[in-house]
């Protein structure tokens, strides 16, 4: 069993679409990134990564190099979770906290936690997700997220550990 923790942060920026855990959320400002900027799935991506000692997303995926400009997250994720594979471990389960003023994320709870079990390759009931306003922390321009995964050997790894 490994334990991972990831954190990400991002600017809100004018004309943009905000995409937060691959879900494209109606609002009048995205999230600024080298990438597509989804708060969520970095986190989690970097999360997975640091749970398996790999190197962090800015390290594979570099904001200096222009093939990853506006890059969907979701080819980030999918490099983590290959990794964690390799590595023998499944994802166990994903608790996800938010931190930003606007949109309310309420409304779209479940989309997004559909969306991230099914990048993930889990129940939705495996991804927990909260959402919290920075009251009074002057971050009203910026959304935060704070993952933690749990992943577990996979079956083929725990039957070569019995051997």
């Amino acid at each position: 069993m490994r334990i991972g923790y990831g954190f990400d942060s991002h600017e809100f920026r004018s004309g943009i679409p905000l995409k937060i855990g691959g879900v494209a959320l109606h609002h009048d400002r995205g999230l600024g990134g080298h990438s597509d900027g989804d708060v969520l799935l970095h986190a989690i991506t970097d999360a997975l990564l640091g749970a398996i000692a790999a190197p962090d997303i800015g390290a594979l995926f570099p904001p200096s190099d222009a093939k990853w400009k506006g890059a969907d997250s979701v080819i980030f994720l999918r490099e983590a979770l290959k990794r964690v594979s390799e590595a023998g471990y499944n994802v166990g389960n994903v608790d996800a906290s938010l931190i930003l003023s606007a949109p309310k994320i309420g409304p779209h709870s479940a989309a997004i936690r559909t969306r991230v079990a099914q990048l993930l390759g889990v129940h939705a009931d495996c991804v927990g997700l909260k959402a919290k306003t920075p009251e009074g922390l002057n971050l009203e321009n910026a959304a935060l997220a704070h993952v933690v995964v749990l992943l577990e050997k996979s079956p083929s790894q725990r039957k070569k550990r019995k051997e």
